[in-house]
């Protein structure tokens, strides 16, 4: 069984590569270059899986999970300029992309449980754009991002 909670706040942020031109930034990630910035109201999704405990009927308490999502989610990003505000976006691209999986590193060890597992982040950044996001099989440690794979992979960003 997979039970979702929706949460929503707003952000600013931008996309951009320090070591790049303002060019070579532009040719990537367009407008979201912007070194003002632009903002969003994202929504996310956080989805478990598991089995309904034979006590309760609940995968999970759902109040408890929405308690959870305000502290490590809304808290930490409502009304911030992510790349100034919201660590590891200092270092870290934001697209939505790494958003996703920072928010999946902040939740995942708070909701493992013998009968339930973190299944999916689902990030809207716009009404016609999110990303789904199911975990890493890598437990590298490193921030969202930061490996040669997400460098790799920097240009998703939109305005």
């Amino acid at each position: 069984m997979i039970i979702t909670r929706k949460v929503e706040f707003s952000a600013s942020h931008v996309c951009r590569i320090p070591r790049l031109s303002e060019e070579e930034n532009r040719r990537i990630y367009g407008a979201s270059a912007n070194p003002n910035g632009h903002g969003h109201n994202y929504v996310v999704e956080v989805s478990l899986e598991g089995e309904p405990d034979a006590v309760t009927g609940m995968v999970f308490d759902l109040k408890e999970l929405k308690d959870l999502l305000n502290r490590e989610v809304v808290a930490p990003y409502d009304h911030r300029f992510l790349n100034y505000e919201a660590p590891p976006f200092d270092q870290v691209v934001p697209t939505t992309e790494n958003i996703a999986r920072e928010i999946w590193r902040r939740l995942e060890p708070h909701l493992r449980g013998a009968t339930r597992r973190l299944h999916s982040i689902r990030l809207y950044e716009t009404p016609d754009l999110f990303v789904d996001y199911f975990g890493d099989e890598q437990s590298s440690g490193e921030a969202p991002g930061s490996g040669e794979a997400a460098r790799s992979n920097e240009a998703k960003c939109s305005a």
